[in-house]
């Protein structure tokens, strides 16, 4: 099973177990996370898919470390200007391992 959730502007396929690096979220190491924007849950039989989201659905993580990225270099010129600026960035992550997808469908009752 595994499911397509929205978080800090990005949208990130999940499955139970993975270990995800997300944009940097609140919370401490080992608290746990609900992530309700859910847009498409899917099992071996069928896919869900929400109108944005998915009603009753959520995922749960726990957030496992906070860490920066590797460096990225932003390197501006323009040629015959003498126009060169250079800049690094490092963004800050936070790690969430996945535990739990939770679904709550409905059954339709059987007409008779």
């Amino acid at each position: 099973m595994y499911a397509v959730i929205k978080t800090g502007g990005k949208q990130y396929r999940v499955s139970q177990g993975d270990e995800v690096r997300f944009e940097k979220l609140d919370g401490s190491i080992g608290d746990t996370i609900n992530f309700e924007q859910v847009l498409l849950t899917s099992d071996s039989k069928r896919i869900k898919i929400g109108e944005p989201y998915i009603k009753n659905s959520k995922v749960v993580g726990r957030i496992t470390r906070h860490g920066k990225n590797k460096k990225i270099i932003v390197f501006k010129y323009k040629r015959r200007k003498g126009y060169s600026r250079k800049q690094g960035h490092r963004q800050d992550f936070t790690l969430v391992k996945i535990e739990n997808i939770e679904t709550k469908v409905k059954e339709s009752k059987p007409k008779g």
